[in-house]
């Protein structure tokens, strides 16, 4: 975590409240130095609760905070938590009993993401991140179907692939899951997702923040795919390519009648797949959410494919400047503690 004074608590809470026997798991809070009133929330709760540990995660990134956890951790299973995550009263327990269940490396569950408030910009971005339409095939937020997968979010990890595949590469602030998953997958490991392990998250507050978010995050792709090409999928690219024929057709389009009508069919088909897909699948949402989503993905997608572009430079940045973190050390992806079960709960 870091600097997430508004969620942090109903995090612990729901950690806290486990069915799975207190004396059998731990919960470590790695804190990237936050500077409002997170680590005093952390406080509360260790003073009813013995097996409660805040560590400190000075460099303040991500991946560097789940290794400070896993360093520390005591169990032979570790499970990611995310801040901005509540999880069911079962999720500890029922990470032990599939793990054992299907003989997996990692076992998670798919994502049902809230809304944040009762804006219309968060209600837009909830649906956006929901969507098949707006985050392609990504499995753990679009479906609860059951089976192997590619990664999971908050998955539950046995220490032995981790001691194998080695931590999480502390040099991606961004998709340092899936390089891990990556790792795992190559070396013959198995990820299983459950919806036994659904969880619940709160995002963005509104659409405009999902944008930058989006532009912001995808800038590491192209940094990602360097470090390892396996670690990511067509759909993390293909707002990229999006980008490139919108430019493209757009800058022809002045002196093209081609061109123009390249764009039109471009524009309209992917205008009237989004409709296709937001009314058949969200019958429970408004007319004019439904009605809007197709235009806001427009821009969601292009701000991701803009970011992934941007990345770009640093393929030809020199030595010094591309072995260097790209970005801000400072960024976070939004709040991370973590969790492991001692030795007696596997």
């Amino acid at each position: 975590m870091r600097n997430e004074a508004e969620f942090i608590r109903s995090c612990l809470r729901s950690l806290v409240e486990q069915t799975f026997p207190s004396d059998q798991y731990e919960i470590l809070v790695a804190d990237g130095r936050s500077t409002d009133n997170s680590r005093d929330t952390v406080a509360l709760f260790q003073g009813g609760s013995l097996h409660i540990q805040l560590l400190d995660n000075p460099s303040e990134k991500t991946p560097s905070g789940m290794n400070v956890g896993i360093r520390a951790a005591r169990g032979h299973i570790i499970i990611i938590a995310g801040a901005h995550t509540i999880y069911p009263a079962d999720f500890v327990e029922n990470c032990v009993i599939w793990l054992n269940k299907t003989g997996a490396d990692v076992v998670g569950g798919p994502v049902r993401t809230d809304v944040r408030s009762n804006h219309f910009g968060a209600e837009l971005a909830s649906l956006i991140l929901s969507s098949p339409f707006g985050v392609g095939n990504s499995r753990f937020r679009t479906s609860s179907k059951e089976g192997y997968v590619d990664t999971v979010p908050f998955g539950a990890y046995r220490r032995a692939i981790l001691d194998r595949v080695g931590l999480f590469n502390e040099r991606l602030v961004r998709n340092q899951d899936n390089d891990l998953s990556a790792r795992i997958r190559r070396a013959g490991g198995k990820i299983y997702m459950t919806p036994a392990l659904t969880t619940t998250y709160v995002p963005v507050r509104g659409f405009t923040d999902l944008l930058r978010q989006a532009f912001r995050k995808s800038q590491w792709h192209i940094f990602t795919l360097r470090e390892n090409v396996h670690a990511l999928g067509f759909r993390h690219v293909c707002p990229a390519v999006f980008a490139i024929c919108l430019a493209g057709l757009l800058a022809l389009s002045g002196w093209s009648s081609l061109a123009r009508m390249f764009l039109a069919v471009l524009v309209f088909s992917y205008l009237l797949l989004g409709f296709w897909v937001v009314f058949r699948r969200e019958s429970s949402s408004s007319l004019l959410l439904k009605t809007i989503v197709p235009f806001a993905c427009f821009l969601f997608h292009f701000a991701y494919g803009l970011g992934t572009l941007m990345g770009l430079r640093y393929l030809f940045a020199p030595a010094s400047l591309r072995d260097a973190t790209p970005l801000d050390n400072r960024e976070l992806a939004q709040g991370t503690d973590l969790l492991s079960t001692k030795s007696g709960g596997e």
